[in-house]
């Protein structure tokens, strides 16, 4: 059986994620209120703006959503259910020069951009950056430079699915500055860490439940499950921390964030079907 994709010109980004997501969602909806057989329990639905920049749940009012669960449906593949997330924060070194006019620099003048090229240079190359890992394996990510002679900002992100990693990470950082610092005399720097989010797994495992019912609703729908972890970061993430626990289930998205991304409309279809089925054992297991 053919596969119908959904693609853009391939001139500019599909949206398929999450776009994909959102359709999956009101057509579980249309079929719900269509279908008044259908036996279900009381389902909130929750659209959020802005997760790409992890900002998507922070005017979430837990309280007047009043759910004891929740699921996005914004990821991969068919089958894909992610129930672990990086963890996550934000890095900032600040290094500090010192100004002089440059004709008369000479054993005056650091220059705060030669300091931050020095540190970039420094940076493990083999064994902590987002081009050289995959799986499990966390990262250091530099991810904007700018400044002046007299100081110089290095916005970084620290990736990790251990969470005491983290501040493993940030520590080496700070090491480094320290190091290079030493080597130009006269400059100093500033480290400030800032958290993003956490590894939903942490609250996820404490609700089995949820990832069984999942994988029977998969299943029932005629899907063999993978669970799977994502090397990235989803609103499941916050908002498991805020009191929802809140895996993720595939919405077919392919290629996401580029212009090659696809969406397979049975792949779509069948996202929708295990959302009714996911209902439906929710609701049969109240009442057993």
């Amino acid at each position: 059986i053919g596969n119908d994709i959904v693609t853009a010109s391939g001139t500019t980004l599909l949206g398929a994620d999450n776009k994909a997501g959102l359709a999956e969602i009101m057509d579980f909806v249309q079929f719900a209120s269509q279908n008044p057989d259908f036996k279900h329990g009381e389902i909130r639905i929750l659209f959020t703006p802005d997760e790409e920049i992890g900002r998507g749940v922070n005017k979430v009012d837990i309280k007047k959503l009043n759910a004891r669960y929740g699921f996005t449906v914004d990821g991969e593949s068919l089958g894909s259910i992610e129930n672990e997330t990086f963890s996550a924060d934000a890095a900032t070194v600040t290094l500090h020069g010192i100004s002089s006019h440059p004709g008369f620099a000479k054993g005056k003048m650091v220059n705060s951009l030669k300091v931050a090229a020095a540190f970039l240079e420094a940076l493990p190359k083999g064994d902590l950056s987002p081009e050289t890992t995959s799986g499990k394996e966390g990262f250091v990510h530099p991810m904007q430079v700018q400044g002046n002679l007299e100081k110089s900002e290095i916005k970084f992100i620290l990736r990790d699915f251990s969470t005491p990693k983290l501040k493993e990470q940030a520590t080496m950082l700070g090491e480094i500055a320290e190091q290079v610092c030493k080597e130009y005399p006269g400059s100093s720097f500033t480290l400030s860490v800032t958290e993003q989010y956490r590894n939903m797994k942490e609250v996820i495992d404490l609700h089995p439940t949820l990832i069984s019912n999942v994988e029977e609703a998969l299943v029932r729908a005629g899907i063999t499950p993978k669970l799977s972890s994502i090397r990235g970061g989803t609103d499941g993430s916050r908002l498991s921390f805020m009191g929802l626990p809140c895996p993720n289930i595939f919405a077919g998205e392919h290629a996401f964030h580029s212009r090659q991304e696809w969406v397979s409309v049975q792949d779509m279809q069948r996202a929708v079907d295990t959302l009714i089925n996911l209902a439906a054992i929710f609701a049969e297991k109240a009442q057993n």
